[in-house]
């Protein structure tokens, strides 16, 4: 266990965290990773709902509903994700310290960014809200599908002070080892998301307007709750609001990790958004297929993203506590465990894929659609997974700008050049070979990581001395 200085502390506390520069790897990856893995696939769960409850009950509109809320996604990623690359600086920057035992620092670290994430939300909020139907208009939406999606686009950027405080509270918990908590708050916030879908879609008619507004209130849930925990805990990462307020050596640390990663997230979203742009020239029947099967891939990849964050938090831990070994293990360990979860679930997916098609919408030709973009990613997604890991393995020593240039050279230009001159030619303008670059920049971009991190890590972990306290 680790060992806090605060005496007062009810015992319990003391289970909230865990000791990662101490103990088996295996067994503490898995740990820390199950409540990740539950916390994601319930959240996934309850987006299923909103897409299911939306697909199945919006009447004669059900598949350009469908459509409508599945063609936001690359772009709210695009506008968000610079964001959420903060929290994930905020979080290595929290574990470094918390591994280093500067209790202080950890404080400031805490308030930082829990105030970055009050100002950034308004910033982004205002963007989504104002620039929401010209973005969708420039992404090639279909007529009959642009008013849904940007109206879900509008709701849903409001609720950004309450998705942005959600994740950097929960992302300061997994820095120091807490990962049930975010599950549990995440759980109540679902409940009441699907008990709200159902009321405002079916009850109330309300469609895609029901749908985000669900979304909104469960995320202001969830984000009360997360600021209440902090609130209440009685170690370093306390929060007092009285002390929220920007501490430069803090934000420097943290935009140096985040900022790289932010960007990393949004350049690469900009492939992302033309794929989407690409599928909806298919038509809205192709975009609500390739909806419900992003939707059911997104299962695997919130499993295999657990074992990111457990590199990336592990590394961070250790590089603080200066335990060059445990930082090279950790890398081995979470490589082979992706690798299991990423394949085994895939293949599993893919095998019952019409029947869990069916359950989004159940028009034959949705359901071939969406079989046709299962095929290809499915059976390849372990590769996604290990190239996740590599980026944590890299952020949590430090280098943040590395993995950037490198995932977006070679997962970003290479989709955007692949769309641009292989797809663009007629004989090959075809879902399947659109599909076909994503595990193709996946494994150029994982080996690309792979050198990088041997090339790298003998100076990085020889910059590290051994640290004895603890917090």
């Amino acid at each position: 266990m680790i060992k806090l200085s605060f005496p007062h502390r009810p015992r319990r506390s003391a289970r909230e965290t865990m000791d990662m520069t101490n103990g088996p790897m295996l067994k503490n990856v898995v740990l820390f990773a199950w409540p990740l893995i539950l916390t994601g696939i319930l959240q996934l769960l309850f987006n299923a709902a909103d897409m299911i409850v939306v697909g199945q009950y919006s009447g004669a509109q059900a598949p350009q509903a469908l459509a409508a809320v599945g063609s936001t996604s690359a772009l709210i990623n695009l506008l968000v994700n610079v964001f959420m690359g903060m929290s994930v600086g905020a979080s290595v920057v929290v574990a470094q310290r918390w591994g280093a035992g500067d209790q202080p620092a950890v404080g400031r670290a805490v308030h930082t960014a829990i105030t970055l994430a009050i100002y950034s939300s308004f910033v982004v909020g205002a963007i989504g809200v104002i620039f929401a139907k010209p973005l969708l208009r420039m992404m090639g939406n279909p007529d009959d599908v642009i008013d849904l999606a940007a109206l879900y686009m509008r709701i849903y950027f409001l609720g950004m002070p309450a998705n942005l405080l959600y994740n950097f509270g929960a992302a300061v918990l997994r820095a120091v080892g807490d990962t049930r908590r975010p599950m549990y708050y995440l759980t109540i916030a679902g409940v009441v998301n699907v008990l709200l879908n159902l009321l405002l879609v079916i009850v109330f008619h309300m469609s895609v307007a029901g749908v985000a507004i669900a979304t909104v209130v469960s995320q202001t849930i969830s984000a009360v709750l997360v600021l209440l925990c902090l609130r209440r805990t009685h170690s370093a990462i306390h929060l007092d609001f009285r002390r929220l307020r920007i501490h430069i050596p803090e934000l420097k640390a943290i935009v140096r990790i985040g900022l790289p990663a932010g960007l990393q997230g949004s350049l690469f979203s900009i492939s992302n958004v033309l794929i989407q742009s690409s599928v909806n020239s298919f038509g809205s029947i192709a975009m609500a297929g390739n909806t419900a099967a992003s939707n059911l891939e997104g299962f695997v990849y919130t499993s295999m993203n657990s074992i990111h964050q457990a590199d990336l938090t592990f590394a961070s831990q250790n590089y603080g506590a200066g335990k060059p070994d445990r930082v090279r293990k950790i890398m081995w360990v979470c490589l082979g465990t992706v690798a299991v979860i990423g394949l085994g679930m895939g293949l599993v997916f893919r095998l019952f894929g019409s029947t869990l098609l069916s359950f989004y919408n159940s028009d034959p030709q949705v359901i071939e659609y969406g079989l046709m973009r299962m095929s290809i990613i499915l059976p390849t997604y372990f590769i996604c997974g290990m190239m996740d890991t590599m980026v944590g393995q890299l952020r949590g020593v430090g280098s943040s700008i590395l993995p950037m240039i490198v995932s977006l050279t070679g997962a970003c230009v290479l989709r955007i050049v692949w769309i641009y001159t292989i797809f663009a030619q007629p004989q090959w303008h075809t879902l399947t070979v659109l599909y076909i670059s994503y595990p193709i920049s996946w494994a150029v971009t994982f080996l690309a990581h792979l050198a990088c991190w041997f090339i790298i890590s003998g100076k990085a972990l020889k910059k590290i001395e051994p640290h004895t306290s603890g917090i």
